[in-house]
């Protein structure tokens, strides 16, 4: 067996080990798969003459002279065909180095300086030589590490490292692979083009093809359905109870939900609701359906503050049946969870809510049938599993107000069956949504005094807790001290205070006995005061497309006209699209598509807290067709051998890309 350390790699001592570390590479095989970032095509180089501006270009110069001002080098250099210029901030170092009517090498990006010469500001260089470096890659970099200490230890490495083909004869005929030794070699020092795309298709493919492999197991025993805890009875007096009548899109859901609750299998339901259409009231419906077929009922949210929100809410709701609602949440003092657990064991308690404290070992239920969790982009597929395995067959909901792109959907939630809700509750306006600099802030909060002063509350929020010398960015606290001296009730609320103390701001904007509440992003889940009809968002720049629709979620939940105000600093390309998009839409599916194109799929929720790995080469949107080609193959193969005993290598590769955190055990 080939040894996978890096003991042979020279030049490597104990500090070069501790930078690869931080680019998470141990051994010989993650670093040949420790890929290029993009390359630098130093084939051919280019005449002066010939150069375009904004383009990267490679080009062999003789140096005329050097002249240094100001902390600025510049190398000024020549071919047959023109002049350039070399800029080089903070370089003295180099006017020593570069030596008049000697040849070398740069490469950098065209651009014109003030005085309307060509020039390169910072670019590569080398001494000339007769022959040029070719197709080279650029690798990302920790500190202590330099693009030529990662080439020198690939290159070695790649002399070292040889790997047996794992994919089977036909995969690799069918799909016209390369071998992965070529492959790797390729794609860190190609030849050519073609010799770099046949390999890059090749890790691409290889990627691709473990990652729909772990999902088709994880979906295989999903949809494996066990005998569920099947539920019978009627909901209509829990809805005659209602001072509401649901809307089509809740009506439909719930049809579809109290179907899947009515069969002999377990439920496994994902339920999509825009920010504000009613979810809640769903998941009541199911608790009470529930409990009429002798069920107990968990229902888990990311956060504290959701938690006791829904507790209250289902507590008032359900009192007139006689259903007993229970709490159980980290900071409880360890007498009241002691009673609520033994309460829930004895089945005193019909409905639990809580945060993640609900999966702890010792929180057992006497007969656990339903299972809701609410926000479920906040929590991973082990700690959704945590809670379903407390009830034998129990039917399992989950809810998100994140709504997800189609395509993100099936690869995420494949093994769920879905329902939408697209319609708002009755008598809900659109928020009007617009966008200000900073410099219009006297504005903003004029706006914000003319809803107070209608009796109306508002939200400010912010994306740092305390000032920060190293970014010019308003902290939550600034706002709070400066918003004080303008509006007699100012409240603020932060991660970094203690529970108690955020309960206690809550309940006081709730109550309504705070007008404006500054916040960081605490608020962004879940949150009811429908009297609030003003968000403000500072520093607008900072958040992405997806969490600025949430906060702005936290305004029209009542019949007022709502308003949300951005305000920015900086905005560049991205983040202005944003505030285009936000001012331009509601629909959060839309939004979300537009989000998706923007950030791309790596971090739209976070494929970590799904208990998706993260892939390194690959990309679910711009390869989402290659990952369709795979499936059938890989479905073919799960079909004859389940547990992969007869595929021992796309079975460690599996468990090396999903058993780490236990989220396939084969």
């Amino acid at each position: 067996m080939q040894d996978n350390s890096l003991k042979d790699i020279k030049g490597l001592g104990p500090k070069k080990i501790q930078c690869l570390d931080r680019l998470n590479i141990q051994n010989l095989e993650d670093l040949v798969y420790f890929l290029p970032k993009k390359y630098n095509d130093k084939r051919f180089p280019q005449y002066i003459s010939s150069l375009k501006e904004g383009e990267i270009s490679f080009i062999k110069t003789i140096v005329t002279r050097t002249v240094y001002t100001g902390k600025i080098l510049i190398v000024k250099a020549e071919d047959k065909t023109g002049k350039i210029d070399l800029v080089f901030f903070n370089s003295k170092y180099l006017a020593s180095y570069f030596k008049s009517g000697e040849e070398y090498t740069f490469y950098g990006r065209v651009t014109r300086g003030k005085n309307k010469n060509l020039q390169m500001v910072q670019p590569d260089f080398d001494e000339a030589s007769d022959s040029f470096p070719g197709i080279e890659p650029v690798y990302r970099l920790s500190r202590g590490l330099t693009q030529k200490d990662i080439r020198k230890f690939e290159r070695q490495a790649l002399e070292i490292y040889s790997k047996d083909e794992w994919l089977s004869e036909d995969i690799v005929s069918l799909n016209k692979l390369c071998d992965i030794n070529y492959a790797l070699k390729n794609i860190h020092f190609p030849t050519d083009e073609h010799a770099f795309k046949i390999s890059r298709f090749r890790v691409i493919f290889e990627e691709l093809f473990i990652f729909q492999m772990g999902l088709g197991i994880i979906k295989k025993q999903g949809l494996e359905r066990t005998a569920g805890a099947k539920f019978k009875g009627d909901v209509s007096p829990f809805l005659s109870s209602l001072s509401f009548k649901l809307t089509p899109g809740q009506e439909k859901a719930f049809k579809e939900i109290e179907n899947d609750l009515e069969e002999d299998t377990a439920m496994n339901r994902l339920l999509q609701g825009d920010v504000g259409s009613g979810k809640t009231i769903i998941a009541q419906l199911c608790c009470y359906k529930a409990y009429i077929s002798g069920f107990q009922s968990a229902v888990m949210t990311p956060t504290e503050i959701l938690a006791k929100q829904h507790y209250e809410t289902f507590t008032k709701d359900f009192s007139s049946f006689g259903i007993k609602v229970g709490l159980l949440c980290s900071s409880m003092k360890q007498k009241e969870k002691k009673e609520v657990i033994d309460a829930l064991e004895k089945g005193e308690i019909d409905i639990l809510v809580g945060t993640h404290a609900i999966i702890q070992e010792g929180v057992n239920f006497k007969n656990l049938g339903l299972v809701v969790t609410d926000e479920q982009h906040r929590f991973g597929v082990k700690q959704r599993n945590s809670l379903s395995v407390k009830g034998k067959g129990a039917n399992i909901l989950v809810m998100t107000a994140t709504p997800i792109p189609r395509t993100l959907a099936v690869i995420v939630y494949g093994d769920m069956d879905s329902s939408v809700i697209k319609t708002m509750p009755v008598g809900r306006l659109p928020i009007i949504t617009q966008d200000f600099s900073s410099n219009s802030r006297r504005t903003v909060y004029s706006k914000v005094k003319e809803e107070v002063m209608k009796g109306h509350q508002a939200y400010v929020v912010a994306p740092l807790i305390e000032e920060s010398e190293a970014l010019d960015i308003l902290s939550a606290e600034e706002i709070y001290e400066d918003l004080k001296g303008k509006f007699a009730r100012v409240g603020l609320l932060h991660g970094a205070m203690k529970q108690e103390e955020k309960d206690q701001v809550m309940a006081e904007f709730v109550s309504g006995n705070i007008d404006v509440l500054v916040s960081t992003v605490v608020v962004e889940v879940g949150v009811n005061v429908p009297n609030a009809t003003v968000m403000v968002i500072e520093n607008c720049e900072r958040f992405g497309l997806a969490q600025l629709h949430q906060l702005r979620g936290r305004v029209g939940r009542g019949k007022d006209q709502s308003y949300c105000y951005l305000v920015h600093k900086n905005l560049n390309e991205i983040s202005k699209s944003r505030c285009d998009i936000l001012c331009q839409s509601t629909d959060g599916f839309e939004i979300a598509e537009e989000d998706l194109k923007l950030r791309g799929p790596g971090d739209f929720f976070g494929t970590k807290q799904h208990g998706l790995p993260e892939l390194k080469n690959a990309d679910l949107i711009n390869h989402y067709g290659l990952l369709q080609k795979i499936k059938p193959q890989v479905d073919e193969i799960l079909k004859k051998d389940p547990d992969l005993s007869m595929h021992e290598g796309i079975r460690g590769k599996v468990m090396d890309m999903f058993g780490k955190d236990g989220q396939i055990t084969l």
